[in-house]
């Protein structure tokens, strides 16, 4: 009896993610099992419509559902959490081939599940001293800001823009959540994006970061140069990118 329920409700599974491969289980009326089938795959249209809007906007309401129909029928989620259900669809996406008129999928996709991903982030925020010597001590980043480098230009693409070469340089920003909890996009030179990958080792000092930034970009660590870096710490700590500087465990 216990067999029996449980391949009915996989059978009941399957069909409700892919009607067109598996009929449904036998004895159950189709229109009830149409209710079943919209209710499913609409409630997972509208949470990743919500999630993805440019996307949905920019593949059309046709290319969309064609989209969240093979992600529903397909994919095998890790996680039951529907906070994760976007996170599951850019999964998705990462494993499949890229279509040949939208090449840029996942990296839009990726992009737009940041904000979100920020918003609920939990990360514990480490120990820090929010007043140390960013110069001499290590400085520390905030968990909640995230430095991210796309190939494609994703915060132009949209439904009048859908590029099929991706251009010269990349596209490099600084995501990050402020106390109230808005999420701010700001574009970073790839010298301050350097520096905010050296500044994630949590191993230099903020004066060695900036001394081995000069020497990979072949200039002089001089006063000027170090004054400027100095500068940039300064304003990364005051926007909250920096927590201060790691205190030694």
């Amino acid at each position: 009896m216990v067999e029996r329920l449980r391949e009915q409700q996989f059978a009941f599974a399957r069909h409700l993610r892919d009607p067109a491969r598996h009929p449904a289980p036998p004895g159950i009326e189709d229109r009830r099992m149409a209710i079943y089938r919209d209710l499913f795959f609409n409630n997972i249209q509208a949470l990743l419509a919500g999630n993805f809007p440019v996307i949905r906007q920019t593949l059309g309401e046709s290319g969309w559902r064609a989209l969240v129909h093979a992600f529903h029928a397909e994919h095998r989620s890790r996680t039951p959490l529907f906070p994760e259900v976007a996170r599951e669809f850019i999964r998705f996406l990462q494993d499949r081939p890229l279509p040949d008129d939208a090449p840029w999928l996942v990296e839009l996709a990726h992009y737009e599940w940041v904000e979100l991903a920020l918003q609920i982030a939990d990360d514990e925020v480490p120990r820090h001293d929010q007043a140390g010597d960013l110069m001499e001590g290590v400085p520390l980043p905030s968990p909640y800001a995230w430095a991210l480098a796309y190939q494609w230009p994703v915060p132009r693409i949209g439904p009048d823009y859908r590029p099929l070469t991706p251009p010269a340089t990349p596209t490099l920003l600084l995501v990050r959540r402020d106390a109230d909890h808005a999420i701010r996009f700001a574009d970073l030179s790839p010298l301050v994006y350097r520096l905010f990958e050296l500044i994630g080792e949590r191993r230099f000092s903020g004066r060695q970061i900036l001394q081995q930034l000069a020497a990979e970009a072949g200039v002089p660590a001089d006063d000027d140069f170090m004054a400027q870096g100095a500068a940039m710490l300064s304003r990364m700590h005051h926007e909250g990118s920096l927590l201060g500087t790691a205190i030694p465990d």
